[in-house]
């Protein structure tokens, strides 16, 4: 798996030359790719992707799961307010 992206750099009767780059320790990192390893740096690319779909909807269906704990929390801890009809009025000074 790895995160980044792959350019073409050229094309040689071996196939495609590419140049992957990628951040590593806060700066890119660039490196040639020979033909002959293209095919498995494109799948480690798109299993990142994957990955990092799979993730995204984890997170979207956590939240909305907090998110409706919450409120169901919310709901089954307020008091039922009392009428203001049924107070007794308080007695007034003179």
């Amino acid at each position: 798996m790895e995160k980044g992206t792959l350019s073409v750099v050229r094309e040689s009767a071996h196939g495609l030359c590419c140049n992957f780059q990628r951040w590593e320790a806060g700066r890119n990192v660039s490196q040639y790719v020979p033909a002959d390893q293209v095919p498995r740096v494109r799948e480690n690319l798109a299993a990142y992707e994957e990955f990092a779909a799979l993730v995204e909807q984890y997170v979207q269906l956590v939240s909305v799961r907090s998110r409706e704990d919450r409120l169901a929390e919310g709901k089954k801890k307020r008091q039922p307010s009392t009428s203001s009809s049924l107070k007794k009025p308080k007695s007034r000074r003179s």
